[in-house]
Protein backbone atom coordinates (compact mmCIF):
# COMPACT_ATOMS: atom_id res chain seq x y z
CA UNK A 1 0.00 0.00 0.00
CA UNK A 2 1.12 3.52 -0.83
CA UNK A 3 -0.90 5.77 1.46
CA UNK A 4 -1.53 9.51 1.55
CA UNK A 5 -2.92 11.14 4.72
CA UNK A 6 -4.47 14.58 4.28
CA UNK A 7 -3.93 17.11 7.05
CA UNK A 8 -1.29 18.55 9.37
CA UNK A 9 -2.79 18.24 12.85
CA UNK A 10 -2.07 15.98 15.80
CA UNK A 11 -4.87 13.69 14.60
CA UNK A 12 -3.13 13.25 11.24
CA UNK A 13 0.19 12.66 13.02
CA UNK A 14 -1.49 9.89 15.05
CA UNK A 15 -3.01 8.37 11.89
CA UNK A 16 0.38 8.51 10.17
CA UNK A 17 2.06 6.93 13.19
CA UNK A 18 -0.49 4.12 13.15
CA UNK A 19 0.03 3.49 9.42
CA UNK A 20 3.81 3.52 9.92
CA UNK A 21 3.48 0.40 12.08
CA UNK A 22 1.66 -1.53 9.35
CA UNK A 23 3.45 -4.35 7.54
CA UNK A 24 1.52 -3.34 4.39
CA UNK A 25 3.08 0.07 3.82
CA UNK A 26 5.33 0.52 0.79
CA UNK A 27 5.07 4.31 0.79
CA UNK A 28 3.67 6.78 3.34
CA UNK A 29 2.93 10.42 2.49
CA UNK A 30 1.26 13.32 4.31
CA UNK A 31 -0.07 16.53 2.76
CA UNK A 32 0.95 18.97 3.99
CA UNK A 33 2.16 17.20 7.16
CA UNK A 34 4.08 18.65 10.09
CA UNK A 35 7.45 18.33 11.82
CA UNK A 36 6.25 15.18 13.59
CA UNK A 37 5.01 13.34 10.50
CA UNK A 38 8.21 14.27 8.69
CA UNK A 39 10.17 11.83 10.84
CA UNK A 40 8.02 8.80 9.88
CA UNK A 41 6.67 9.68 6.42
CA UNK A 42 7.29 11.91 3.41
CA UNK A 43 5.64 15.30 3.78
CA UNK A 44 4.17 16.97 0.71
CA UNK A 45 4.09 20.55 2.03
CA UNK A 46 3.13 22.12 -1.29
CA UNK A 47 -0.01 19.99 -1.78
CA UNK A 48 -3.19 21.73 -0.68
CA UNK A 49 -5.31 19.01 0.98
CA UNK A 50 -8.48 20.94 0.12
CA UNK A 51 -7.73 21.15 -3.61
CA UNK A 52 -9.11 18.02 -5.34
CA UNK A 53 -6.89 18.41 -8.41
CA UNK A 54 -3.70 18.85 -6.39
CA UNK A 55 -4.55 15.74 -4.38
CA UNK A 56 -5.22 13.76 -7.57
CA UNK A 57 -1.95 14.98 -9.08
CA UNK A 58 -0.07 13.90 -5.94
CA UNK A 59 -1.68 10.46 -6.13
CA UNK A 60 -0.55 10.09 -9.73
CA UNK A 61 2.93 11.48 -9.14
CA UNK A 62 3.71 9.31 -6.11
CA UNK A 63 1.73 6.24 -7.21
CA UNK A 64 -0.58 6.51 -4.20
CA UNK A 65 -3.34 3.88 -4.05
CA UNK A 66 -5.05 4.71 -0.73
CA UNK A 67 -6.00 8.11 0.74
CA UNK A 68 -7.03 8.75 4.34
CA UNK A 69 -8.76 12.12 4.75
CA UNK A 70 -8.03 13.30 8.27
CA UNK A 71 -10.13 16.41 8.76
CA UNK A 72 -13.40 17.96 7.75
CA UNK A 73 -12.18 20.73 5.43
CA UNK A 74 -11.10 18.45 2.53
CA UNK A 75 -14.43 16.60 2.85
CA UNK A 76 -16.33 19.89 2.60
CA UNK A 77 -14.22 20.77 -0.46
CA UNK A 78 -15.24 17.57 -2.28
CA UNK A 79 -11.84 15.87 -2.24
CA UNK A 80 -13.43 12.49 -1.49
CA UNK A 81 -15.80 12.92 -4.46
CA UNK A 82 -12.84 13.49 -6.79
CA UNK A 83 -10.95 10.48 -5.45
CA UNK A 84 -13.97 8.17 -5.70
CA UNK A 85 -14.65 9.27 -9.27
CA UNK A 86 -10.98 8.65 -10.12
CA UNK A 87 -11.19 5.13 -8.69
CA UNK A 88 -8.76 5.79 -5.83
CA UNK A 89 -9.83 4.11 -2.55
CA UNK A 90 -10.26 6.66 0.20
CA UNK A 91 -11.45 6.93 3.79
CA UNK A 92 -14.01 9.72 3.97
CA UNK A 93 -17.51 10.47 2.63
CA UNK A 94 -18.66 12.46 -0.34
CA UNK A 95 -19.51 16.12 0.20
CA UNK A 96 -23.25 15.35 0.31
CA UNK A 97 -22.86 12.99 3.26
CA UNK A 98 -20.26 15.25 4.89
CA UNK A 99 -23.10 17.70 5.53
CA UNK A 100 -23.78 15.60 8.62
CA UNK A 101 -20.81 17.53 9.99
CA UNK A 102 -20.46 20.60 7.81
CA UNK A 103 -24.06 21.73 8.37
CA UNK A 104 -25.54 21.46 11.86
CA UNK A 105 -28.91 22.42 10.38
CA UNK A 106 -28.67 19.46 7.98
CA UNK A 107 -27.61 17.00 10.68
CA UNK A 108 -30.26 18.20 13.13
CA UNK A 109 -32.96 17.73 10.49
CA UNK A 110 -31.55 14.24 9.74
CA UNK A 111 -31.79 13.29 13.42
CA UNK A 112 -35.30 14.63 13.84
CA UNK A 113 -36.84 12.97 10.79
CA UNK A 114 -35.21 9.63 11.71
CA UNK A 115 -36.11 9.65 15.38
CA UNK A 116 -32.53 9.90 16.68
CA UNK A 117 -32.57 11.20 20.29
CA UNK A 118 -31.32 14.78 20.28
CA UNK A 119 -32.00 18.08 22.02
CA UNK A 120 -35.01 20.08 20.83
CA UNK A 121 -33.77 22.71 18.43
CA UNK A 122 -34.64 25.38 15.88
CA UNK A 123 -32.63 26.79 12.98
CA UNK A 124 -32.67 30.53 12.29
CA UNK A 125 -31.66 32.69 9.36
CA UNK A 126 -33.57 35.81 10.48
CA UNK A 127 -32.48 37.76 13.57
CA UNK A 128 -35.91 39.00 14.80
CA UNK A 129 -37.24 35.44 15.01
CA UNK A 130 -34.16 34.35 16.94
CA UNK A 131 -34.39 37.37 19.23
CA UNK A 132 -37.99 36.56 20.09
CA UNK A 133 -37.06 33.01 21.14
CA UNK A 134 -34.18 34.24 23.30
CA UNK A 135 -36.27 36.85 25.08
CA UNK A 136 -39.15 34.44 25.71
CA UNK A 137 -37.04 31.50 26.90
CA UNK A 138 -37.29 30.09 30.43
CA UNK A 139 -34.14 27.92 30.38
CA UNK A 140 -30.48 27.84 29.33
CA UNK A 141 -29.78 27.57 25.61
CA UNK A 142 -26.97 26.32 23.38
CA UNK A 143 -26.22 28.36 20.25
CA UNK A 144 -24.34 26.73 17.38
CA UNK A 145 -22.94 28.08 14.15
CA UNK A 146 -24.32 25.71 11.50
CA UNK A 147 -21.15 25.56 9.42
CA UNK A 148 -17.63 24.47 10.31
CA UNK A 149 -16.04 26.33 13.20
CA UNK A 150 -13.08 24.16 14.30
CA UNK A 151 -14.92 23.07 17.45
CA UNK A 152 -15.35 26.62 18.70
CA UNK A 153 -18.67 27.69 17.14
CA UNK A 154 -20.75 26.96 20.24
CA UNK A 155 -22.07 29.19 23.02
CA UNK A 156 -23.79 27.87 26.13
CA UNK A 157 -25.47 30.71 28.00
CA UNK A 158 -28.42 32.06 29.91
CA UNK A 159 -27.31 35.68 29.44
CA UNK A 160 -29.70 37.42 27.03
CA UNK A 161 -27.29 40.10 25.85
CA UNK A 162 -24.48 37.59 25.30
CA UNK A 163 -26.71 35.29 23.25
CA UNK A 164 -28.14 38.11 21.14
CA UNK A 165 -24.67 39.44 20.34
CA UNK A 166 -23.36 35.98 19.43
CA UNK A 167 -26.43 35.13 17.36
CA UNK A 168 -26.31 38.41 15.46
CA UNK A 169 -22.65 37.79 14.61
CA UNK A 170 -23.31 34.24 13.34
CA UNK A 171 -26.35 35.25 11.30
CA UNK A 172 -24.28 37.70 9.29
CA UNK A 173 -22.72 34.74 7.44
CA UNK A 174 -24.40 31.50 8.48
CA UNK A 175 -27.47 29.73 9.81
CA UNK A 176 -27.83 29.62 13.60
CA UNK A 177 -29.00 26.48 15.40
CA UNK A 178 -30.49 26.98 18.88
CA UNK A 179 -30.88 23.96 21.16
CA UNK A 180 -32.13 23.24 24.64
CA UNK A 181 -29.27 22.83 27.10
CA UNK A 182 -28.73 19.22 28.20
CA UNK A 183 -27.21 18.28 31.56
CA UNK A 184 -25.00 15.22 31.96
CA UNK A 185 -21.62 14.03 30.79
CA UNK A 186 -20.26 13.76 27.25
CA UNK A 187 -18.77 10.77 25.48
CA UNK A 188 -17.31 10.44 22.00
CA UNK A 189 -18.37 7.29 20.15
CA UNK A 190 -16.61 6.21 16.95
CA UNK A 191 -17.84 3.71 14.39
CA UNK A 192 -15.87 2.64 11.34
CA UNK A 193 -17.86 1.66 8.28
CA UNK A 194 -17.27 0.16 4.86
CA UNK A 195 -20.55 1.51 3.54
CA UNK A 196 -22.36 -1.77 4.24
CA UNK A 197 -21.54 -2.74 7.80
CA UNK A 198 -19.92 -1.04 10.76
CA UNK A 199 -17.95 -1.75 13.92
CA UNK A 200 -17.75 0.30 17.12
CA UNK A 201 -14.48 1.34 18.73
CA UNK A 202 -13.95 2.09 22.45
CA UNK A 203 -15.54 5.27 23.80
CA UNK A 204 -13.55 8.41 24.52
CA UNK A 205 -14.20 11.62 26.43
CA UNK A 206 -13.11 14.99 25.03
CA UNK A 207 -12.41 17.81 27.51
CA UNK A 208 -13.68 20.76 25.50
CA UNK A 209 -13.44 23.71 27.88
CA UNK A 210 -10.23 25.69 28.24
CA UNK A 211 -10.06 25.70 32.03
CA UNK A 212 -9.75 23.11 34.76
CA UNK A 213 -13.06 21.86 36.05
CA UNK A 214 -14.74 22.40 32.69
CA UNK A 215 -14.62 26.21 32.92
CA UNK A 216 -13.88 28.88 30.34
CA UNK A 217 -14.60 29.01 26.62
CA UNK A 218 -15.02 26.07 24.26
CA UNK A 219 -11.93 24.87 22.43
CA UNK A 220 -11.20 22.25 19.82
CA UNK A 221 -10.38 19.92 22.72
CA UNK A 222 -7.83 20.19 25.54
CA UNK A 223 -7.45 16.48 26.17
CA UNK A 224 -9.08 13.10 25.95
CA UNK A 225 -9.22 9.67 27.57
CA UNK A 226 -10.01 6.19 26.29
CA UNK A 227 -11.92 4.19 27.39
CA UNK A 228 -14.43 6.00 29.64
CA UNK A 229 -14.67 4.11 32.97
CA UNK A 230 -17.76 5.95 34.19
CA UNK A 231 -19.90 5.09 31.16
CA UNK A 232 -22.52 2.73 32.56
CA UNK A 233 -23.38 -0.50 30.74
CA UNK A 234 -27.03 0.56 30.49
CA UNK A 235 -26.09 3.84 28.79
CA UNK A 236 -23.72 2.03 26.41
CA UNK A 237 -26.49 -0.37 25.39
CA UNK A 238 -28.85 2.57 24.82
CA UNK A 239 -26.25 4.32 22.69
CA UNK A 240 -25.88 1.26 20.49
CA UNK A 241 -29.57 0.41 20.21
CA UNK A 242 -31.19 3.86 20.15
CA UNK A 243 -28.52 5.95 18.40
CA UNK A 244 -25.86 4.01 16.49
CA UNK A 245 -27.99 1.34 14.84
CA UNK A 246 -30.86 3.72 13.89
CA UNK A 247 -28.32 6.18 12.45
CA UNK A 248 -26.76 3.61 10.13
CA UNK A 249 -30.20 2.36 9.12
CA UNK A 250 -31.17 5.93 8.23
CA UNK A 251 -27.92 6.51 6.31
CA UNK A 252 -28.63 3.48 4.13
CA UNK A 253 -32.27 4.49 3.62
CA UNK A 254 -31.28 8.02 2.54
CA UNK A 255 -28.41 6.98 0.29
CA UNK A 256 -25.77 8.50 2.59
CA UNK A 257 -23.70 5.41 3.39
CA UNK A 258 -19.94 5.87 3.08
CA UNK A 259 -16.51 4.41 3.73
CA UNK A 260 -14.94 6.04 6.74
CA UNK A 261 -15.43 7.04 10.36
CA UNK A 262 -18.65 8.29 11.93
CA UNK A 263 -18.37 10.16 15.23
CA UNK A 264 -21.27 10.53 17.61
CA UNK A 265 -20.91 13.34 20.14
CA UNK A 266 -23.25 12.19 22.89
CA UNK A 267 -24.55 13.69 26.12
CA UNK A 268 -25.54 11.04 28.65
CA UNK A 269 -28.34 12.51 30.78
CA UNK A 270 -30.65 11.24 33.51
CA UNK A 271 -33.19 10.67 30.70
CA UNK A 272 -30.80 8.67 28.53
CA UNK A 273 -28.22 9.52 25.84
CA UNK A 274 -28.78 12.27 23.26
CA UNK A 275 -26.76 13.11 20.13
CA UNK A 276 -25.12 16.52 20.25
CA UNK A 277 -23.47 16.28 16.84
CA UNK A 278 -22.09 14.02 14.15
CA UNK A 279 -18.62 14.21 12.65
CA UNK A 280 -17.56 12.16 9.63
CA UNK A 281 -13.94 11.57 10.63
CA UNK A 282 -11.87 10.82 13.72
CA UNK A 283 -11.96 13.45 16.43
CA UNK A 284 -9.03 15.50 17.62
CA UNK A 285 -7.80 14.89 20.36
CA UNK A 286 -9.71 11.59 20.57
CA UNK A 287 -7.77 9.96 17.71
CA UNK A 288 -4.54 10.48 19.63
CA UNK A 289 -5.74 8.33 22.56
CA UNK A 290 -7.85 5.85 20.60
CA UNK A 291 -5.47 4.79 17.82
CA UNK A 292 -2.65 3.68 20.18
CA UNK A 293 -5.09 1.16 21.72
CA UNK A 294 -6.01 -0.50 18.41
CA UNK A 295 -3.84 -3.59 17.94
CA UNK A 296 -5.00 -4.45 14.43
CA UNK A 297 -2.76 -3.72 11.46
CA UNK A 298 -4.07 -0.35 10.29
CA UNK A 299 -3.27 -1.03 6.65
CA UNK A 300 -5.28 -4.25 6.75
CA UNK A 301 -8.14 -2.49 8.53
CA UNK A 302 -8.36 0.34 6.00
CA UNK A 303 -8.18 -2.08 3.08
CA UNK A 304 -11.05 -4.08 4.61
CA UNK A 305 -13.05 -0.85 4.77
CA UNK A 306 -12.39 0.20 1.18
CA UNK A 307 -13.10 -3.33 -0.14
CA UNK A 308 -16.36 -3.73 1.84
CA UNK A 309 -14.91 -6.61 3.87
CA UNK A 310 -15.21 -5.09 7.33
CA UNK A 311 -17.61 -7.83 8.44
CA UNK A 312 -14.75 -10.31 8.00
CA UNK A 313 -12.26 -8.23 10.00
CA UNK A 314 -11.63 -8.69 13.72
CA UNK A 315 -10.41 -5.56 15.54
CA UNK A 316 -8.39 -6.36 18.65
CA UNK A 317 -8.23 -3.54 21.21
CA UNK A 318 -5.72 -3.19 24.04
CA UNK A 319 -7.16 -3.49 27.58
CA UNK A 320 -5.02 -0.54 28.66
CA UNK A 321 -6.15 3.06 29.25
CA UNK A 322 -4.91 6.07 27.35
CA UNK A 323 -4.80 9.75 28.38
CA UNK A 324 -3.93 12.64 26.07
CA UNK A 325 -3.08 16.14 27.30
CA UNK A 326 -3.06 19.01 24.79
CA UNK A 327 -0.36 21.65 25.13
CA UNK A 328 -1.66 24.96 23.77
CA UNK A 329 -0.26 28.34 22.83
CA UNK A 330 -0.78 31.41 24.99
CA UNK A 331 -4.05 33.11 24.06
CA UNK A 332 -5.77 30.01 22.65
CA UNK A 333 -8.72 29.65 21.90
CA UNK A 334 -8.54 33.38 21.21
CA UNK A 335 -5.70 35.20 19.47
CA UNK A 336 -2.34 33.44 19.68
CA UNK A 337 1.10 33.62 18.08
CA UNK A 338 2.66 30.95 15.88
CA UNK A 339 6.25 30.28 14.91
CA UNK A 340 7.34 29.98 18.56
CA UNK A 341 10.52 27.92 18.99
CA UNK A 342 10.05 24.69 20.93
CA UNK A 343 12.96 24.14 23.31
CA UNK A 344 12.03 20.76 24.69
CA UNK A 345 10.10 17.58 23.92
CA UNK A 346 10.03 14.29 25.88
CA UNK A 347 13.06 12.19 24.98
CA UNK A 348 12.03 8.76 26.28
CA UNK A 349 9.45 6.33 24.93
CA UNK A 350 7.13 6.33 27.96
CA UNK A 351 4.76 8.80 26.28
CA UNK A 352 3.74 9.58 22.71
CA UNK A 353 3.93 13.16 21.43
CA UNK A 354 1.78 14.10 18.46
CA UNK A 355 2.48 17.42 16.69
CA UNK A 356 -0.13 19.83 15.33
CA UNK A 357 0.87 22.06 12.40
CA UNK A 358 4.46 22.33 13.60
CA UNK A 359 7.24 23.19 11.17
CA UNK A 360 11.00 22.89 11.35
CA UNK A 361 13.61 25.48 10.46
CA UNK A 362 17.36 25.03 10.93
CA UNK A 363 16.74 22.06 13.17
CA UNK A 364 14.34 23.94 15.45
CA UNK A 365 10.68 22.95 15.79
CA UNK A 366 8.25 25.88 15.57
CA UNK A 367 4.62 25.99 16.65
CA UNK A 368 1.99 26.51 13.97
CA UNK A 369 -1.41 26.41 15.67
CA UNK A 370 -3.30 27.10 18.89
CA UNK A 371 -3.24 23.49 20.03
CA UNK A 372 0.40 22.61 19.46
CA UNK A 373 0.98 19.09 20.82
CA UNK A 374 -0.89 16.16 22.34
CA UNK A 375 1.08 14.17 24.90
CA UNK A 376 -0.33 10.66 25.36
CA UNK A 377 0.31 8.30 28.24
CA UNK A 378 -0.80 4.68 28.39
CA UNK A 379 -1.18 2.46 31.41
CA UNK A 380 -2.90 -0.56 32.92
CA UNK A 381 -5.44 1.74 34.60
CA UNK A 382 -6.62 5.30 33.96
CA UNK A 383 -4.52 6.66 36.84
CA UNK A 384 -1.38 5.01 35.44
CA UNK A 385 -2.01 6.60 32.05
CA UNK A 386 -2.64 10.00 33.65
CA UNK A 387 0.60 9.81 35.61
CA UNK A 388 2.56 8.88 32.49
CA UNK A 389 1.05 11.70 30.44
CA UNK A 390 1.58 14.37 33.08
CA UNK A 391 5.12 13.19 33.83
CA UNK A 392 5.96 13.89 30.19
CA UNK A 393 3.87 16.97 29.43
CA UNK A 394 6.14 19.31 31.38
CA UNK A 395 8.97 18.45 29.00
CA UNK A 396 7.14 20.20 26.15
CA UNK A 397 8.56 23.69 26.49
CA UNK A 398 7.91 26.85 24.48
CA UNK A 399 7.07 30.40 25.48
CA UNK A 400 3.50 30.63 26.76
CA UNK A 401 2.79 26.88 26.72
CA UNK A 402 -0.12 25.81 28.91
CA UNK A 403 -2.39 22.82 29.50
CA UNK A 404 -5.25 21.65 31.67
CA UNK A 405 -4.14 19.84 34.82
CA UNK A 406 -7.24 17.65 35.24
CA UNK A 407 -7.47 15.54 32.09
CA UNK A 408 -8.69 12.14 33.20
CA UNK A 409 -10.84 13.44 36.02
CA UNK A 410 -14.59 12.88 35.90
CA UNK A 411 -16.03 16.28 35.07
CA UNK A 412 -19.62 16.90 34.15
CA UNK A 413 -20.17 19.53 31.46
CA UNK A 414 -16.49 19.29 30.50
Amino acid sequence: MRVLILGNGAREHAITWKFSQSRRIAGLFVAPGNAGTNSIATNLPHVNPCDPQEVLDACQGFRINHVFIGGEDPLAAGVSDALIEAGIPCIGPRRKTAQLETSKAFSKAFMERNGIPTAQANAFTYFPAFERVVRERDHRLVLKKSGLAAGKGVLESDDTDEMLAYGKSVLETDTLVVEDHLVGYEVSVFAITDGITHQLLPCCTDYKKAGDGGTGPNTGGMGSICPVPWLENTAWEQIQNEIVEPTFTALRAEGLSFVGVLYFGIMVTANGPFVLEYNVRFGDPEAQVLLPLIRADFGDLCEAMTKQRLSEFSIEVSPKSSVGVVVAAKGYPGVYDTGIPVTGLPTDDSALVFHAATTERDGVTLTGSGRCFTVVGRGKELLDAMNTAYAAVGSVRFDGAWFRSDIGGRIFGN
